[in-house]
């Protein structure tokens, strides 16, 4: 399946914001935008909050009705191995590989000698338009790149095999990811990785690598600005280089994850798009889940002492719901609100503490990432919280469209 130009993950924790997410997508096609949904869950989600990947199928199916969206959406098994990927077969139309776990141990020698052998053009004196810097290479320097990134590419060849032989019912999109690693794939390193993907002959769509900086769950880019623009740029010049190369789809597109709340680096990421033509794959999930939260809190006294209730608990269970999420937070507990502080909170106190609001003074990164991660205390109320869902739609989504919109597409896709 060929992937869409601009194509932008807006996961749903507990399916109920589809119609809301639809109308951010539907404004954007006013402005001559065509930007296309794909609501992405992945398999620890479904297992913290008890659902099963079909939920979200379903979800999505009655929501496109009952909007009337007649474009193209996709089902993304997010994070998905070869371990947990046959529960979304039935489901998903989209699947992100990801092969973080075999990033870095060591290939078979005999299959680097093969690569080697075989893409000759890698070594000596290598150029990509639109990267200033040559490259020197030398037998020994790819193979270097190959004993980090060559397992993990054939481990993401065998499970989309897995999904071929297994998706009887249609085509499907592949995505790769990497970015949960230790450092950023220089643009040799990205440049190898994509010639093995090739080998391995991987109709791959999207990829996400591993950018330089914080990309925090829920708050916004920590980092070198200047860095990240050249990372960006040079990653994008290697994908249109190995298209051409190696017969890659021309579909082929950069992939931003935990990209929700990246507002200081949407301007950087607009202009990229807008001077080179390339696409853009990027997920957004989990600023849905607190936009639900300030949704509730803005709309009821019962919704403010839900989520009351849920950060005391996160509190007393700070180290179970954080260790999952260690790499991607960044508390300080000691900027936390405390019980008692919190208990004197009204609404307007709560709603402007959450909200993704920068420039208020009573925002508070540390108390957004904490309930970023806390999703799963809001599953086990049951229909205490999706009752509250229900009853405070019309407010909880508009919170839910002026995020995405606002913070998100308009600067993304539309630039201002």
């Amino acid at each position: 399946m060929k992937i869409e130009k601009y194509t932008f993950g807006v996961g749903d924790r507990f399916g109920h914001e589809a119609v809301a997410q639809l109308r951010v997508f539907s404004q954007l096609l006013t402005e001559g935008v065509e930007v296309i949904p794909v609501w992405n869950k992945s398999n620890r989600e479904h297992t913290l909050i008890g659902t099963e990947p079909e939920s979200v199928l379903i979800a999505v199916t009655e929501a496109v009705s009952s909007a009337g969206w007649s474009h193209p959406w996709h089902i993304d098994a997010d994070h998905i191995n070869l371990n947990t990927v046959d529960r979304f077969i039935p489901s998903a139309d989209f699947f992100t590989i990801d092969v973080a776990d075999e990033i870095g141990k060591q290939a078979a020698l005999s299959d680097v000698d093969i690569f080697l052998n075989k893409h000759p053009e890698l070594i000596g004196n290598l150029t990509v338009s639109g990267i200033d810097k040559h490259f020197e290479t030398t037998r020994n320097t790819i193979s270097h790149v190959l004993q980090k990134y060559l397992k993990a590419v054939k481990s993401a060849g065998n499970v989309f095999r897995h999904i071929k032989q297994r998706k009887t019912n249609g085509e499907f999109i592949v995505e790769i990811s990497m970015d949960e690693t230790d450092m950023p794939q220089s643009p040799l390193e990205f440049l190898v990785i994509l010639a093995a993907i090739a080998d391995e002959q991987i109709p791959i769509q999207t990829i996400a690598p591993k950018f330089t900086g914080r990309f925090n769950k829920g708050v916004d880019y920590v980092g070198d600005l200047s860095q990240f623009t050249q990372e960006f740029n040079d990653d994008l010049a290697v994908i249109k280089h190995a298209v051409g190369q190696y017969g890659l789809p021309e579909t082929l597109k950069l992939s931003v994850h935990s990209g929700s709340d990246k507002f200081s680096l949407y301007p950087i990421i607009h202009q990229a798009l807008q001077r080179t033509g390339a696409g853009l794959h990027i997920k957004t999930a989990g600023t849905n889940w607190l936009e639900e939260l300030i949704g509730l809190c803005a709309a009821s006294a019962e919704g403010l002492g839900l989520t009351k209730d849920i950060y005391l608990e996160a509190l007393e269970k700070y180290d179970d719901l954080t260790a999952p999420y260690a790499t991607v937070i960044d508390i300080d507990k000691r900027k936390l609100p405390s019980v008692k502080e919190i208990a004197d909170w009204s609404s307007r106190d709560m709603v402007e503490a959450l909200a993704h609001e920068q420039s208020n003074p009573r925002y508070n990164m540390h108390l957004r990432q904490l309930l970023h991660v806390s999703f799963k205390l809001a599953a086990k109320k049951g229909a205490t919280f999706t009752d509250l869902l229900k009853a405070h739609s019309d407010v909880i989504g508009q919170h839910v469209y002026e995020n995405l919109y606002r913070r998100h597409a308009v600067p993304l896709f539309l630039g201002k």
